[in-house]
């Protein structure tokens, strides 16, 4: 498999978790933690349903990784999520020394790797992650565009 067919695949998981948040009246993130060609970790957004303002996706998707690992540092790993990460996000992916993270679509509103700022390249870090974007982009900006059109 070529790395790109790597990362369609893994994000297609990411879109299934995606889906799920749907059933739960969630917002359609998704987000999978994969380590050696494996999924160690999966989450999507929770926020409502757990009363937990940091049950994003990728932060659930993370937790349960480390928990697989035993460890709260996830050197290795590489995060695929369905939405641009937010701030705090970023934050939790340095701070588990995430190696590699995969993104769909951009967050205009929220998104801290290039929409609102560019937090993985202007602030200080002990820790570089590499970024790949745009992959399965349509499906994962039309997941998310649908949700809220059917709640306007």
């Amino acid at each position: 498999m070529t790395s790109s067919s790597i990362d369609i695949r893994y994000m297609h998981a990411a879109l299934d978790q995606a889906r799920l948040a749907v059933s739960f009246d969630e917002v359609p993130v998704g987000a999978v933690v994969v380590y050696q060609n494996e999924i160690i970790g999966r989450g999507y957004n929770q926020p409502r349903t757990l009363a937990d303002p940091t049950a994003h996706a990728e932060v659930v998707a993370i937790r349960a990784a480390c928990l697989h690992e035993n460890n709260y540092r996830l050197p290795g790993v590489t995060v695929y999520v369905t939405l641009e990460p937010c701030l705090m996000c970023i934050g939790s992916l340095i701070h588990a020394r995430v190696a590699r993270l995969v993104y769909g679509a951009t967050e205009p509103k929220t998104g801290a790797v290039e929409s609102t700022c560019r937090a993985l390249e202007d602030f200080p870090h002990n820790h570089d992650i590499a970024v790949s974007r745009g992959v399965l982009e349509k499906q994962c900006k039309c997941l998310v565009q649908t949700f809220f059109k059917v709640r306007r």
